[in-house]
């Protein structure tokens, strides 16, 4: 079984129904014990903005905010640099505790012995 879980989210509020799995999948991992990378790419990357996550809906699925907060409490979230220059977000401008950094960085996480990375 994989020690780390590293999950790539590319749906935003255009396709909430994957937005939603993504987020909760790493949510579920997180409360199951699994160490947790969430990368917030192309509409996901709106998330990484105060407020933004509470303007999600999607009927019959967990609040997008509560489900952050879980991941922030004992994961990590990170914001793909390309997308945040592409939507002027700064490192000043994103939650408390998402980091801002780029592919590099994505792929030596996924590279790792152990680790199991998730597309949505």
């Amino acid at each position: 079984m994989a020690k780390k879980l590293v999950i790539k989210v590319t749906a935003g509020a255009d396709a909430p129904e994957r937005c939603s799995q993504a987020f909760t999948v790493a949510a579920v991992a997180v409360a199951s014990g699994v160490e947790v990378s969430l990368w917030l790419t192309g509409e996901s990357s709106w998330f990484a903005l105060p407020g933004r996550a509470a303007e999600f809906e999607l009927p019959h699925a967990a609040p997008l905010p509560d489900l952050i907060e879980s991941i922030l409490a004992a994961g990590q979230i990170t914001l793909c640099t390309q997308c945040a220059v592409r939507r002027d977000i700064t490192e000043k401008d994103v939650l408390e505790g998402v980091r801002i950094a780029g592919a590099q960085v994505f792929v030596q996480e996924v590279m790792k012995d152990d680790t199991q990375a998730l597309v949505y």
